[in-house]
């Protein structure tokens, strides 16, 4: 068959279509499979460019001498690392790769290198790189296979660093020392077994160093490695189960540690232990959240924390030889992160975003309390009069738990009921906060269409008890958390309960598949990022390092009566009761939820003759980090809410 010039022949349904001039609409790149899905007109580009063109800046490591900073913000395809010296300075770009580089460590003394990782097509085998910052050459530290490398932790006089890795069998996370100028020197240090281990903190005379291992997001343990006996011993009674002790780093005094723990609370607090008789001081007491971070001086004697008030942060300031912390003033309501003193504790970076602006960085000066913003990034065409605010909802599940969420309603400038789109993040130990919606207000702002981002049990930051909710055979009472969402949508004046789609990714995206044949007659579509779509073959599939810290949240699939479970709840194994069109997003080189989960659900739609779309990215991992790969991405999900929750 011949085609005239300028005309591009698209496959749809199995049919050959004649489609517009292809100067007219926009096809996928040679990195993308695309598979079911019609063309894409490029005035939907131009539209959509106003809201996919801003960036964001958080702060990755800060130069010893206090004055400047490694960042990472866009202005390509994918995140880089930049420097920075002053406030709202210029910004220079260190390094110019195809692949996201969003970590980088400063060498502590002179700060003349920087230690980054970086992986290949979103595999998360991130290998270590030395950068020259008087050079600009880069170098392979670690062995470039599929092994994970992190966890960077320099000893004080920067002649080294100790790290984590995967390289012993892919399994175990193993504690290693490396000199970056003879990394062919590397010594194994320790053996752990398992693979959710990692680095706490360092002694000053590099010595010790403190080891935690995360079991679960009830369950974490803190150690004390001997470097030079390589002995290693809990600090935490071992024996003791469901309890979170986590963020473990040494203090100023002798034999006492810093910790966040949710020991004899509901809430995890900030705390500190002495090693010797193990006798643990609260401090956070009197807030009634959850303490998510915090970061100590250099000297010790200053701390910051940061809590999490049902989705929102707020930072804290004191000096350690007290208890009493104030809160810093004066900062916009938002998310906080990234914090960082300087080498001689005057000043702290930060990171913040609010609703209507991406993450930017900022200097607080510690005796004042005042503070300076250092960079102002770009929203493209983007008004903060086109951004959604949210708004908090509660609603009652069907056991009568209170869930929460956020909401962002549609423009005003639209009227009449409006059509919903339920986000479901991932996790399942993940949260919606009150953030920006960056591109998505598109949605909002374009489509008339009001997003809500629900926290159902399981989600962190509502307590101990609640983040256990969805345990093992408790997995669908969280799905019966979407449906109660949905009967308290169709009691909205405002809302239309007869137009909504589910989307969420990984987690999120077994969620969506499993709202799908749950309640498909309340809604009308669904979009799948990254699902899972059974979890005895994602149990089986995933990459060793993640598969028994999963199997301790979703359940054993060795255990003949939980294999069952996961049967009974697969999505894949009750596509009969799905009958609202789907769409089907992956990317192959996903470690954590792998490309046979997606391709399965498809081809078990696509066989009983269901409405799948289905867009796959070569290069990519555990979602979409590449800008051309995710602008199409959020083209191709218009144009199916045009086709299947709009009209």
């Amino acid at each position: 068959m011949k085609l005239r010039a300028g005309l591009l022949l698209v496959l749809f349904s199995g049919t050959f279509l004649f489609a517009q001039n292809t100067k007219d609409f926009v096809a996928p790149n040679e990195n993308l499979i695309a598979e079911n899905i019609p063309s894409l007109p490029r005035s939907l580009t131009e539209k959509l460019k106003t809201y996919t063109e801003s960036r964001s800046a958080t702060v990755s490591a800060v130069h010893p001498n206090g004055k400047e900073l490694i960042m990472v913000t866009r202005f390509g395809s994918t995140n880089q690392l930049h420097k920075i010296s002053q406030a709202m300075g210029m910004r220079k770009q260190l390094t110019f790769f195809n692949e996201p580089v969003n970590f980088a460590s400063y060498e502590p003394v002179n700060g003349d290198y920087l230690v980054y990782s970086k992986d290949i097509g979103g595999n998360e085998f991130g290998q270590l790189f030395k950068l020259d910052l008087k050079t600009m050459e880069s170098k392979l530290l670690t062995d470039g296979g599929r092994t994970q490398n992190g966890g960077v932790t320099w000893l004080k006089d920067g002649s080294g660093f100790y790290f984590t890795s995967t390289k012993r069998n892919g399994g175990d996370r193993d504690i290693y020392f490396m000199n970056p100028f003879k990394p062919e020197e590397t010594k194994l240090v320790y053996e752990m077994k398992g693979g959710g281990w990692s680095i706490g903190d360092i002694s000053g005379d590099g010595k010790q160093l403190i080891i935690q291992n995360y079991i679960s997001a009830n369950e974490s343990q803190i150690y004390l490695l001997d470097t030079s006996a390589k002995k290693l011993q809990p600090i935490t009674n071992i024996n003791e189960k469901s309890i979170v002790q986590r963020s473990a780093r040494f203090s100023g005094n002798p034999g006492e540690i810093w910790f966040v723990t949710d020991r004899d609370n509901e809430f995890a607090r900030l705390a500190k232990m002495n090693l010797k008789t193990k006798k643990i001081s609260y401090i956070t007491s009197a807030i009634p959240w959850e303490v998510s971070g915090y970061e100590l001086s250099d000297d010790k004697s200053k701390l910051v924390f940061e809590t999490n008030e049902a989705g929102l942060n707020k930072l804290y300031i004191m000096n350690t030889n007290g208890t009493s912390y104030t809160a810093v003033p004066n900062l916009p309501t938002g998310l906080i992160g990234n914090f960082e003193f300087t080498k001689d504790g005057k000043s702290l970076f930060f990171s913040q975003s609010t609703y209507d602006s991406s993450s930017d960085i900022y200097r607080l000066d510690v005796n004042s309390l005042k503070t300076e913003r250092w960079t102002e990034s770009e929203q493209g065409e983007l008004q903060k009069s086109d951004m959604s605010e949210p708004r908090f909802i509660e609603w009652k599940s069907f056991d009568g738990l209170k869930i929460s969420g956020f909401l962002y309603p549609a423009s005003k400038k639209f009227t009449g009921k409006r059509p919903v789109l339920i986000n479901i993040h991932g996790g399942p130990e993940g949260q919606s906060m009150a953030s920006s919606l960056g591109a998505n207000n598109y949605f909002t702002n374009e489509m008339g269409v009001t997003l809500i981002y629900p926290n159902v049990r399981g989600s962190s930051g509502f307590g101990k008890k609640f983040i256990a909710m969805d345990n093992g055979f408790l997995r669908m009472n969280s799905v019966k958390d979407i449906g109660a969402l949905l009967d308290w949508i169709a009691l909205q004046p405002d809302l239309d309960k007869d137009r909504i789609m589910i989307m969420g990714g990984s987690y999120g995206g077994f969620m969506t598949l499993a709202t799908a044949y749950e309640y498909a007659d309340k809604i009308r579509c669904s979009v799948d990022i990254v699902g899972i779509s059974d979890f005895n073959t994602f149990l089986k599939n995933t990459e060793d390092y993640r598969r028994d810290l999963r199997r301790v949240e979703y359940g054993d699939e060795r255990d003949p009566k939980m294999s069952a479970f996961f049967t009974k709840i697969a999505p894949l194994h009750n596509t009969d009761k799905i009958k609202k069109p789907m769409f089907i997003i992956q990317g192959t080189n996903d470690p954590r939820v792998p490309v046979t989960e997606a391709i399965q659900m498809r081809d078990k739609l696509k066989a009983q003759g269901n409405t799948v779309w289905y867009l796959e990215a070569k290069n990519e991992g555990h979602g979409f980090r590449k800008k051309e790969n995710s602008d199409f991405q959020r083209l191709a999900v218009i144009k199916f809410m045009e086709e299947y929750l709009l009209k």
